[in-house]
């Protein structure tokens, strides 16, 4: 008998394991949607200046656009400056715009305090002291504090430069995205910044997706470089803002709901938990300074 009524109720079994399953699907969908990755937010950094040029001045254009323009207002940034750089830091200009960062609700970093884009690396121990002592000295006249974030020249150091860098409170912060923008002079324009940014930011993808990258105040940092002594980076700096976010778009990266970062206090934590932590790790730096870094250790 029972035999018999086996198959008719086959059916209605599966009938109980279809019904199972629908009632768990929502579950399943939460649970893929708590994986997405955390939103993007665009860290932008500024090396090199500021600029003492009385001239079409790039880093007072850079900081203009900064505060107005299409995308969003009142971006905050990082400049990486040269306090005592001959034509940078040390002019009166210079020194002008570096308070005016500050005023502006803008970070200042170390990048150097000798009179020339010295590389750290190529310092004795003695010369590498001094110019820690006094750039961390000129930065804190200008707000009050001393700094917590260091990019060193031609993005090189080593073992020694980074416990130097440590004695001194400074976290070693390096780069996501670069306009490959460092050269001043000469053709320093870019035909092809767009695909540039989305080559870099494709890179980096891989990790996001991974939930590799950290996660603060609930969106992941992208730290963005460009160089405020470029006049061209200057006057295309709007383009790039507009870049960043469409190339976030076609690699269906969302941002945040506000994509730049527009508070200095959240710009340094952001900041802080991108940096380099281990001296011996090798990130992948922008052109070919991997290359020339890691061939010459």
């Amino acid at each position: 008998m029972s035999a018999l009524l086996y198959p008719l109720r086959l059916p209605y079994i599966c009938r109980l394991l279809l019904l199972c399953v629908m009632a768990l699907a929502p579950s399943v969908q939460a649970d893929e949607l708590s994986a997405q990755p955390a939103p993007i937010r665009f860290l932008l950094t500024f090396d090199d200046g500021p600029s003492g040029s009385g001239f079409a001045n790039p880093t007072a254009q850079v900081l203009d656009v900064l505060a107005r323009n299409n995308q969003q207002v009142g971006i905050k940034a990082i400049f990486f400056v040269q306090t005592r750089a001959n034509r940078s830091g040390a002019t009166e200009l210079g020194k002008a715009l570096l308070q005016r960062e500050h005023d502006e609700g803008h970070i200042l970093a170390f990048h150097t305090a000798t009179t020339s884009h010295a590389n750290h690396r190529f310092l004795d121990a003695a010369e590498l002291e001094l110019a820690l002592s006094n750039g961390c000295a000129d930065l804190q006249m200008y707000t009050g504090s001393a700094p917590k974030l260091i990019r060193p020249p031609f993005w090189n150091y080593d073992a020694r430069t980074f416990a130097a860098y440590q004695a001194h409170g400074l976290h070693l912060l390096l780069t996501d995205l670069s306009a490959n923008d460092g050269k001043i002079w000469g053709i320093n324009f870019s035909l092809n910044k767009r695909r540039n940014m989305l080559q870099h930011l494709r890179l980096l993808r891989e990790r996001w997706r991974k939930d590799e990258l950290p996660v603060v105040d609930g969106n992941t940092p992208v730290v963005v470089t460009f160089h405020d002594l470029n006049r061209y980076s200057a006057s295309v700096l709007e383009d790039y803002l507009e870049i960043l976010l469409d190339v976030a778009r076609e690699l269906e990266m969302p941002t945040a709901s506000k994509a730049f970062y527009d508070d200095r206090d959240e710009l340094e934590r952001a900041a802080l938990a991108r940096s380099i932590r281990d001296p011996d790790s090798k990130p992948t730096l922008p052109g070919f300074w991997s290359w020339l870094w890691q061939s010459s250790n």
